[in-house]
Order: C-alpha cells, then structure tokens, then sequence
C-alpha cells in the first residue's frame, strides 16, 4: 500500500476483531462473512473489492443470490414478534444504553476503526475520527414513557413509544460506520430486531462493529447481516414483512422502495445542499473562517457527505471582499497524500467531466477553479479522482437549466451571486430544489436571517456567521423536511420518530358506581 499522511496507526488490536487493517493487501485479504441467527456465515458465492487507493484486491465479501440463502434471512426476520425483542411493558430491562460507550473510548478501538474506515472510504483522519466520537456519543440517547391523569378516580392514560418488531436498515458507503451504527442500535435500543444491508465495497467496517458489540453483550439474534447486492435485498425486503424500513442513499432508490414496500419506509436521502452568504460582511477574520468552513463543507471527505455544500450563493458583497479568491486558495492545498482529497467511490472521471461540460454549454457560466483530472495517482478506473472544483453559473440560468441542481456526490460545488434586492430569486432557486436535508445561512443580520428561515423548509438548517452545512448529527436532529416520510438519526427524538410508533393504553380498574344503572343515550 502506498504511504500516505494522516493514516491512523496503531499496534494493539482487541481480540474480538477479525482483521487488521494494516495487513489488507492483495497478499493478505480479508474474507467478510455474512451473520445471521446470531452465526457468523459463509457464503456460496464471493466477490472481490478492490483497494480504492490502488486497485488491488484487498478484500472478498459474499455475494448472495441464492434464493435459499436469502430465504434464511427472510424466516429470521418473520421470527420476531409483531410487540418487538423488548418494551416498555416486555424486558424492559434489556434495553440498550450505554454499553458501547465505554469499549469506543479506548484508544486502540477507536484508532483500529479509524484505520478502517480510511482503508475502505478513504478519508482525511480527522474526518474518519469524527464517525468513531460520534458513534461513541450516540450510545448516551435513549428512549421512554409517559402518563396523563385519566378523568376519573381508577384511570389513567400511559403512553408508549413502542417497537414495530421486525425492521431492516440499508445504509450506504459514504459513513460506513456512524450511518449504520446510529440507525441499527437505535432500532435494538427501541426493542426491534433488525436486517442489515451496507454498502458490499465497506461494509467490512460494520461487520467488525457488530463483532465489537457481540463483545459488549448484544444478543447474538437480535440483528441479522447481509452482503449482497441490490437485487438480492429488495427480495428480502419484500417477502420479509419488514414493519419499517430505514433506507438512507439514493433519492431514485428511495422512491423504489417506497412503492415496492407500500410506504412503509423512512428515508434520508440524497440532498442538493445550499448555503447563502447574506449582506454584512465581518472582520477579516471572520471571513477567513468562512471561507475555511465553506471549502470543509464543499470538499471534506471529497465532498462525499450527505451534507456537502452543493451550491453556494454569494452576496455581492462577499465578491468584493475577495471572498471567491478566499475559497480557491483553500481549495488548492487540498491533496491525495494527506487525503484531503481522495478517490470519488460513486462516480468516475469520465461522468465527472460529461457533468462539467453540460453545466459549462449554460451561457456566462464558467470554471472558477478546478475541473481537471487528478494526476500521478494509483486510485483505479472505476472511481473518480478529480480536483475540488467549482462551476459559476448565473442566478438566472439555474432554474431554467435542471443539470446545475443533479448532486455530483463528489469534489464539487455550483457557485452563483447575487444582489439585496434578488433574494426572493435566490429564495424560489432554494425551494424549487427537490429534497430539503441540509442548509447553512451565514450572516449576523437578524432580518435576513428571519426572512430565509421563515421561508424555506430544510430539516437542518444552520443560521448565523459561523453556520456550516456538515455538522456531525451527534447533538442535534439531522433529517430532511417536508417529507412525511423523513428519517432523522442521532438523537432521542429521532430514534423515538424512526424506530417507534405511538401505543396508548389505558387503565380504568376502579369498580362501577354502587347501585349504577345504565341508560340509553
């Protein structure tokens, strides 16, 4: 393996792990197994994936098909009673809590999954550490219940967040651990069981998290994990009466789902993210800082966040400020041998490039910066490496020109202008756009803030000078709006929202009135 800087090292591995991921090589791959009905499984068929880095096969994972392999899956899942593994009224001591949290502070656990998560998306270290802290923090969420008085002596009303039962979670690539993690055990915390479905070129990360949690005494049969490609899950999904379905990727993918399973799904996926730059300019300081979040929103981890900065609008005041110098001088410090920038896992260079030329035919558009092939590098074909790159187009050719607003899920952003009096044409640009996940307003100036806040829907929205579009979900809702069926993740809200429906049971236990003689009404 090539050497690169700001790669986790690390020289003690905790015994419950099956690999190491300093050994990943062509000449020591790791063969991934599926579990099920709390066994670790091997499959009839393999396939390989291949180092992003390098091209070098570097890792075997089962390839299931087999209609009688996918159907032990399917009767696993139909073993889960419809009232779930555990309640508020059933085991409710088995909930889980904190039991993770503990194991993931330790140094060689947290470094050993750092180091992983960059083998397979490779990753800046400190972007790969921030799934590991998150994922440790989420274990503090939990849920409950509450009581109303009845209206009347001997009654009352208790409410339950209660377990659908059976449920399954599809995860993508990008965050191969953070994603799954908080989906998975917030679903177990809540008392579901759970089918599993990652992304087959990472989901070697998860496989060594459920060994870690199998550690920590999670019930060996209340998750159940597969490798297999997108036909053969759709065939669980479909014959396995999944209750809830949690899918997070593909806008086109979800809306699949969604008809295939009959609505019952909650999705976070795809967003064209934005961020306005409002009218008050700050210190130079401050707009140093802006322009640094700006460059970590748009090209951290290659700009492969669900919440990457997809288009930004500059107020003409910024531009004057020197603000579009500010943003490609950062942009240009970014390289491969520190992975600040890295391979592109969903699209390759030549889709890059025909995305860029059909962008570029919109008239007075234009590259401001970027645009060219990554070069000396090892990173294969079937991925992109390509420069952090930005696309001016005017305000008034985005909304009649629909391939400015497809979301490269890359090193790119669209970047326009604008003046005070076109913020209502910003505004219909932001609301035309189709998912509504994430959005940063950055300005001091309480009535613009109030004035875009009040007309936009985004599910996260962050506000003030300092408003980013890539936070961590680890203290705060991170979810679409506007979509009934929006799946939020990392907090208690959001496992109550995604992972429990509503059950109202209530007690009347006090005897009739002495002598009680009913009437007609």
């Amino acid at each position: 393996m090539q050497k690169f800087r700001n790669i986790a090292s690390f020289s003690t591995i905790p015994s419950y792990f099956s690999l190491d991921p300093n050994q990943l090589s062509a000449r020591n791959p790791h063969k991934a197994q599926n579990f099920l009905s709390g066994k670790w499984i091997d499959a009839h068929k393999y396939q390989t994936i291949v180092d992003p880095l390098n091209g070098e096969p570097f890792i075997t994972v089962p390839d299931v098909q087999d209609r009688q392999e996918l159907q032990k899956f399917i009767d696993s899942a139909k073993e889960c009673p419809i009232s779930g593994l555990h309640n508020p009224l059933k085991n409710p001591q088995k909930i889980l809590n904190l039991w993770g949290t503990a194991e993931l502070k330790k140094k060689e656990v947290h470094d050993f999954l750092v180091k992983l998560i960059q083998r397979v998306v490779p990753k800046h270290f400190a972007q790969a550490s921030g799934e590991v802290v998150v994922t440790e923090r989420f274990f503090q969420n939990f849920s409950g219940s509450f009581n109303v008085a009845g209206d009347r002596p001997g009654q009352q009303s208790s409410g339950y967040r209660w377990p659908y039962g059976s449920c399954a979670v599809v995860a993508p690539f990008n965050f191969p651990l953070e994603i799954p993690s908080l989906q998975i055990f917030g679903a177990l915390i809540t008392g579901n069981k759970v089918f599993f479905k990652g992304d087959s070129r990472v989901n070697v990360v998860m496989e060594q998290m459920l060994r870690l949690a199998l550690h920590c005494g999670l019930p060996a049969t209340d998750v159940d994990m597969l490798f297999g490609n997108g036909e053969a899950t759709e065939f669980i999904l479909k014959q396995g009466n999944f209750r809830n379905t949690q899918f997070t990727g593909s806008s086109k993918v979800a809306e699949h789902l969604t008809k295939v399973l009959n609505g019952k799904i909650k999705i976070e996926d795809a967003g064209f993210d934005w961020k306005i730059l409002g009218p008050d300019v700050p210190d130079v300081d401050t707009q140093n800082y802006v322009a640094w979040q700006s460059d970590q929103d748009a090209y951290g981890s290659t700009g492969q966040k669900c919440s990457a900065q997809s288009i930004l609008f500059v107020h003409e005041n910024w531009v004057k400020a020197g603000f579009l110098d500010k943003i490609k001088q950062l942009a240009s410090t970014r390289k491969l041998q520190d992975l600040s920038n890295g391979p592109i896992i969903t699209w390759n260079n030549t889709q890059i490039k025909q995305h860029i030329d059909n962008i570029l035919k919109i008239p007075q558009s234009k590259v401001l910066f970027g645009g060219q092939e990554l070069k000396n590098h090892t990173i294969p074909s079937i991925y992109g490496a390509f420069e952090p790159t930005a696309l001016y187009v005017p305000l008034d050719q985005i909304q009649k020109n629909k391939a400015v607003t497809n979301e490269l899920f890359g090193p790119f952003q669209i970047v326009t202008t604008y003046s005070s009096d076109q913020i209502n044409q910003v505004l219909d640009v932001i609301n035309n756009l189709e998912n509504h996940l994430t959005a940063g307003i950055v300005s001091n100036d309480v009535n613009f803030l109030r004035h875009v806040q009040s007309n936009t829907t985004n599910g996260v929205t962050y506000s003030g000078i300092r408003a980013r579009t890539t936070g961590a979900p680890q203290n705060h809702w991170f979810g679409p709006c506007g979509d009934p069926r929006g799946a939020g993740i990392g907090t208690p809200e959001a496992i109550l929202s995604v992972w429990t429906c509503h059950r109202e049971i209530i007690h009347d236990t006090d005897l009739a009135p002495q002598g009680f003689k009913g009437q007609q009404s």
